[in-house]
């Protein structure tokens, strides 16, 4: 599947982090713990040079345990810190404070240095589209700041939000990036929802996930809807049927309901209910 989305606000969206980037202390940026690199902007890296750095790798209760630690320690090698939270239900959350008063331990000697004290670290929140970005906000501040919603593209503008005496935040639409480089990346972020579902063939998507979890997660597929994968052929569709029978999704005269199969399997892996999934393995894991 060769999956583009660039809906142009998101060009809009761009220049306006770019001109607000001098206005900040730190970068907050938000990922998929499920996808940590794919979910990832590679523009964020350019345009937050010299800034604070922390990643959080968000639906971490989604995600494979033993694989989040090896993603948190990846990117605190390159000197980002990092850490993984369920912004919905807040896990990890009050680990954040401290962790932005270490990313910015110089600014604020500095600060003091210069005799301005107790000035806020003004930190901006980054993150593509369906992360979870508006729903962190919320949660971190403990109220409603931001609109969030299960579908990309609901923050619109930027807005500040002061937390507090010590931080205050730059929310700001979720932006891709206009071309995927690998035809992998694209895929990965149509699996969590992050490309308008509207725009991709759902059967296709849907039998690529089938062979992903093949690969990694052999027997998730079966547990879940109760049947054996041992008679089918390797064929994506071939998963869809079955699922089509365990779910009995039929069309006139019996006829498997495919689509709606694959519906199925794409709500059940972003919602968790085939257990707890990362797609990727850190590049130096990689042999």
């Amino acid at each position: 599947m060769q999956i583009q989305w660039y809906p142009g606000h998101m060009t809009k969206a761009r220049r306006a982090m770019q001109e607000d980037m001098r206005l900040i202390d730190l970068v907050i940026e938000i990922t998929d713990a499920r996808i940590p690199l794919a979910s990832r902007n590679p523009d964020i890296d350019e345009l937050a040079k010299g800034k604070g750095r922390i990643i959080l790798l968000n639906k971490a209760d989604l995600a494979d345990d033993g694989l989040n630690e090896r993603w948190a320690s990846y990117f605190s090698k390159q000197g980002i810190h990092t850490l993984a939270v369920n912004a919905r239900t807040g896990m990890g959350l009050k680990k954040i404070q401290p962790l932005v008063q270490e990313a910015c331990r110089e600014k604020i000697e500095r600060d003091r240095r210069r005799g301005i004290l107790n000035r806020p670290v003004r930190a901006m929140v980054v993150g593509i589209p369906n992360v979870g970005k508006s729903t962190f906000i919320n949660s971190f501040a403990g109220k409603a700041c931001t609109k969030t919603g299960n579908k990309p593209g609901v923050t619109k503008g930027n807005q500040w939000i002061r937390l507090n005496r010590t931080l205050e935040l730059l929310d700001t639409p979720g932006i891709l990036w206009p071309k995927f480089e690998e035809e992998r990346v694209g895929l990965l972020l149509a699996f969590i929802g992050s490309v308008n579902d509207a725009i991709l063939n759902s059967e296709e998507l849907a039998a690529e996930l089938v062979h992903f979890l093949s690969r990694r997660y052999p027997g998730c597929i079966e547990k879940r809807y109760g049947f054996s994968m041992e008679n089918i052929s390797d064929s994506g569709y071939g998963v869809l049927e079955e699922i089509a029978r365990a779910r009995s999704c039929l069309l006139k005269g019996n006829v498997l309901d495919t689509k709606k199969a694959a519906g199925f399997l794409l709500d059940d892996f972003r919602g968790g209910k085939l257990g707890k999934i990362t797609l990727e393995i850190p590049p130096e894991d990689v042999r």
